[in-house]
Order: structure tokens, then sequence, then C-alpha cells
């Protein structure tokens, strides 16, 4: 069983990925996808969005990231992908799965899920550049609107040589909407040989549970749910409880120690409002501590109020 923290834009950056990985169960961490063009980025923008790079690309000197690429153009991804390589990313991933509408607009993400053609080259330039010890892996919804895509977009994978697959288990017209149709990721099992890794839906040990069953697949990729629950990855193997509330609140005070000092202190009031929604989820207390909060324009405010949690 293998347990990765999916690739959440705007919401899993880095002290987020080091947050959640402190709780342990995590096998590596898929880093916000880069955009690329059609040019060689320059390495401060994988230090950017990798800054896990610095340290031989782990997290606490533990937790492996692979960095994640998002673009339709073969070449320029390939020699990205290498570069990432070189600096240090445990593998590579590629995005065909992203359904935010300012991605797909510019056709990458999940607008390439209608051309698998589009997918093959992409993966199959990318495989050739990147040395063959490294892992080169996709994620992928099951299609645009037609679910029983999902065969001809994985047979392209496949057949470009990726070496394993993260499948959401919605289409890009699903969005986030519940259910996710893991029978779907079963039925690719037996037909294609890649290795694949389920997503979608895991909140708990229960969903993963129902998750495996269904999919066929003991791997698994979680999103949301880590948001929700922070010790989510050792919850689905089975290992722990979730975290108390006071245990969250810990957790929260760090975040906001380290947020409120790093380049991103501008958006400490937003991101911890964001995370305390997800919270709320399983969280009732969180509820309450958000509903304390949001009224707050300053940021000493919110922090204090945080404390006061913790006694």
């Amino acid at each position: 069983m293998r347990v990765v923290l999916a690739p959440m834009e705007g919401v899993a950056d880095a002290s987020m990925r080091q947050l959640l990985s402190s709780c342990g169960g995590y096998d590596w961490c898929v880093t916000e996808f880069i955009r690329v063009t059609t040019v060689c980025l320059p390495d401060k923008v994988f230090y950017k969005y990798c800054p896990e790079l610095l340290q031989q690309g782990f997290i606490d000197g533990h937790t492996p990231v692979r960095v994640q690429l998002l673009g339709q153009h073969p070449q320029p991804m390939a020699e990205n992908a290498l570069r990432a390589i070189e600096l240090g990313s445990h593998g590579l991933d590629l995005n065909f799965g992203c359904p935010s509408n300012s991605v797909t607009g510019s056709c990458g993400g999940a607008s390439m899920l209608k051309a698998p053609q589009s997918i093959f080259d992409v993966v199959k330039a990318v495989r050739e550049a990147v040395p063959e010890k490294h892992t080169v892996s996709a994620k992928i919804r099951l299609g645009w609107e037609n679910k029983d895509d999902c065969f001809s977009i994985v047979q392209a994978v496949q057949e470009a040589g990726a070496d394993e697959l993260t499948i959401h288990a919605r289409t890009k017209l699903d969005g986030y909407k519940a259910p996710a149709h893991w029978h779907y990721i079963n039925q690719v099992k037996q037909r294609f040989s890649i290795p694949i890794i389920a997503n979608g839906e895991v909140w708990d040990r229960a969903s993963y549970l129902q998750c495996q069953q269904a999919s066929g697949c003991d791997d698994v990729m979680i999103g949301r749910g880590a948001l929700t629950i922070p010790n989510l990855a050792q919850v689905v193997r089975g290992r722990q409880a979730p975290l108390t509330w006071l245990q969250v609140v810990e957790l929260l005070i760090r975040y906001s120690e380290h947020e409120i000092t790093s380049e991103k202190a501008k958006y400490y009031q937003s991101r911890v409002k964001q995370w305390l929604r997800y919270l709320s989820a399983f969280y009732p207390e969180a509820d309450q501590l958000f509903r304390q909060i949001r009224v707050f324009k300053d940021t000493p405010s919110i922090v204090q109020v945080i404390r006061q949690y913790s006694l």
C-alpha cells in the first residue's frame, strides 16, 4: 500500500506539504503544477514551487517530493522534466487532469483528455528525456465528459512508456462533485498493466476501504481529505485515529508561526480561513473558530484567537 499527497494547486504548497508530511504516512508528495509553455524554465521557478530541491528533494530529510509539470508541447515538457530531475526531483509527474477553466482554456490540464494522441506525445517525449531510473508518472481524470474515454487515455499513457498513473475517478465536467466512480479504475486495471493509484473521495478509513474494494487499488492519492484530517495518511493505513482537536490546534499554531514570517505572509489570513473550512467538515470546533476569526482583517488578532484554543 502506497499513500501519496495530491498536488492541490493553490493549497498544497511547500509549507502545507511540510506540515501534513510531519504527521507521517506519505510515501511521497507531489508539487503544485509548474506550467510549461514553449521555453525551458529558469531554475528559480523550480525552487519556487519545490524548495525541497534545495534539500535533495526531501521534506525534513525523509519524505520525497515529485515535481509536477503541466503543458501541451512535447519538447519543452521534455526539457523541463529533465531539468527538474537534474535539480533533484524524485521522479516527474505530468498533469492531464486539472479542471480549472483558466488551465483548460489554454489547452492544458484536463483539456488534453480530449486528445489522447497529444497525451501520448507529451508522455513519450518526457519518458525519452528522463533517465530510465527515474519514475515518470501521470495524473488524469476519466475523460472530459464521457467516462468511457478513460480507456483510450490510459492506453496512450501506457504505450508512451509512463511508469505509473494516478486516476481521479471523475470527468472534467464532474468537477469535484460526489461520487467518485472508482469502478472505472477497476475496469482499467483489468485491461492494462500500468500500475494505478486511485484518487477521489477518500476522506477516512472507511471511504478508503470502499475505494480499495471498488477500484481494486491498494495505492491511493489523497487530496482534500488530507486538509480535513491532517493525519489522514496514517488513518487510511489503519495505524492511527484522527488527530484530536487539540493536536490540530497545535498544527494551526505551527502553520501560523511559519506563514506570518514567510514571503507568503500577505496570504496568511485567507489561507488559514480556507484551511479551517476544510477542517470543519470533521471538527465542529474548526467551524466555531472560523466564525470567530472571519471578521478579523489583521493577522495578530487571528493568531491570538487560535492560540486561545490551545489553553
